[in-house]
Order: C-alpha cells, then structure tokens, then sequence
C-alpha cells in the first residue's frame, strides 16, 4: 500500500482558511468527506475548541477513522451519510448553524488503494466502484445493461472523453460475447479501441472512461451539486466553506454557486443596493488555488486539486 494514502491534500492551506472561523469556543466544523480521517484530526488537533462532525459514506472508511479520532472522545461525532445529506445530518444532531464546512471530493485513497473496488485501471479488479457498497449498482452493472447512447453520454459528459462512440461501440460488441466483471478486460478494450493519436495524450487512456463510470455509479456530481449550496445554507455568519475538487465537472459547480453567492442580485441601475440585494458570500480565493510543486512531489494525488473557499458575511434575507 503507498504511503502517499496518508497525505491530506492541501492540508495547511485548508486549515489556514477556515481558522478565522473556527478560533470561537464551541465552533462547529463539518468534514463533509471524511475519508481517513487526515483533515478531521488535522482540525481537532489544531483547534481545541472546536467540535467535529464527519460524513462518509463508506462504512470502512468510517471504522478506521473511528480508530484514529476515538482520543478526541465526544468532540467528534462521525456519520454513516453522503455529503448531500447535510441539512438532515445536522437536523438530527440539533445542530441550527456550522462555522466551517471543508469538502475534499474525489475518490478517498483509501478506495483507490484496496485493489477489490475496482476504482483503479492500474491493477485488475473486480468492477464495482461503489463508494458506500451496502447500496446501489455497480460499474459492471452500468456496463452490462446501459443501452449504448446512455453509455456514449456519460463518457462524454463525465469523463470528457471525445473517442466516447468508439469505446461504446467496442464495449457493446464485447458484452454480448460475455459480460463485464473485471477492470483489466476493459482497460485493454479501451487501449485497442482508440486511435494511436489518442493514446499519446494525457496518462493511461482508460482513464476518462474509469472517470466517468465512478461518477455515474456515485452519483457524484448531483450530490455536489445539492450539498454546496446545503453547506452555504448551515453557514453561519463569519462562517467559511473550503472545497476541494479534483476535476473540472466538480470545480465548475462550486465556483458557480460560490459566484452566485457572492454577486449581487439588484437589478442594474439601483443608486443605492438595498440589503435583500447584497452578496451573501465573499469569495476567499482569487479563481482557484493550486497545490505547490514541491507539495505535489511529495504526494502524486495532489496533483489535480483546485482549492476555493467562501466566508458568509450576510444572512439570507427571507
């Protein structure tokens, strides 16, 4: 197992922006992504006061945290839940407003590194993908049944994959022969699929593909797109919301309801704006950060990550 699994991305430039918001006693914090648990400790141990509560969706991931942060005794409650359930997480712990909320999106390494999920194309696996196994279908699922326009959509849409009609074309033809079960068949597939022109760009050519089915399968973006708003919404004033993402379809998201947030909505002309028109977000990150190279020769997955954040500076007028 690499040890890079062990790195938070990002970690000090993360807690260097939600500190503001978290020196209060009895500030709450939300790691919406709990993973291994790096940010969670990270936060505990640098703000005292604080208290924690942490969302996964993946009961493994749950338990070895549960391990790890069980020193931090009733300042950190842990979660069974997906992100976008937020508004009812913090509803049954009676919890009104949060101070901080930090989402670190993408895959945890912890699921790229146990070779029986299936997320990675490097080893073979069987093709599952599911980031909370009790529920939902699989990668195999989704390649086995999917009608081929449905296929062609979500490689385009969610892996960006422009050879998307000649990888279907060729997964089609290779599941009526026999279904899909393990990533090492369909890897090969995609490599005899492309043209060479487009196995000479851009790391291994599965790639994309895997992309793609792992959103499909997570219903990634659709959770993103509930949870970031539903996190601005628990802010409280002088509250801050700090996202990492890992590619562009995710990073498009947050910055967009975080620019909505932070214009205003008067209509043009108006001498005076009147408060129900003022911004209820700042923005604390001029497009979005990127990792520092000697950060990302240390830890190979720091690589892709965008970092934004946003302070609340207004309530929402009703």
């Amino acid at each position: 197992m690499s040890n890079d699994r062990h790195v938070p991305v990002m970690l000090q430039r993360c807690l260097d922006m939600l500190a503001p918001a978290l020196q209060r006693p009895g500030a709450v914090v939300v790691d919406c992504t709990l993973g291994l648990g790096g940010h969670s400790e990270a936060l505990l141990e640098r703000f005292p006061e604080a208290r924690l509560v942490a969302l996964d969706r993946d009961k493994e991931a749950l338990r070895l945290s549960g391990e790890r942060l069980a020193r931090y005794g009733d300042r950190a409650t842990l979660v069974h839940a997906v992100y976008d359930e937020l508004p009812e997480v913090l509803d049954r712990l009676g919890i009104p407003k949060v101070d901080g909320v930090l989402f670190d999106l993408g895959v945890s390494s912890m699921q790229l590194d146990e070779a029986d999920r299936g997320f990675a194309y490097a080893q073979d696996a069987p093709l599952d993908m599911r980031m909370d196994q009790t529920t939902g279908i699989s990668a195999a699922e989704v390649l086995n049944t999917y009608p081929a326009g449905e296929l062609v959509r979500i490689l385009r849409a969610y892996g960006e994959e422009k050879q998307a009609k000649r990888i279907v074309s060729a997964i089609v033809r290779e599941r009526e022969k026999e279904p899909f079960t393990h990533s090492a068949r369909l890897v090969e597939l995609i490599r005899d699929a492309l043209p060479q022109a487009a196995k000479r760009t851009g790391g291994n050519p599965a790639k994309r593909t895997f992309q793609a089915l792992r959103i499909e399968v997570n219903h990634e973006l659709e959770s993103v797109e509930k949870a970031i708003p539903a996190a601005v919404k628990a802010l409280a004033v002088g509250g801050r919301v700090v996202v990492l993402s890992y590619q562009s379809l995710e990073d498009r998201i947050v910055k967009g309801v975080f620019a909505a947030g932070a214009a205003t909505t008067a209509p043009p002309g108006l001498p005076v704006v009147p408060e129900k028109y003022q911004p209820r977000l700042k923005l604390l990150t001029r497009g979005a950060e990127l990792p520092t190279e000697e950060e990302v020769a240390e830890n190979r997955r720091a690589a892709p990550a965008r970092l934004r954040g946003v302070e609340r500076i207004r309530e929402d007028v009703q």
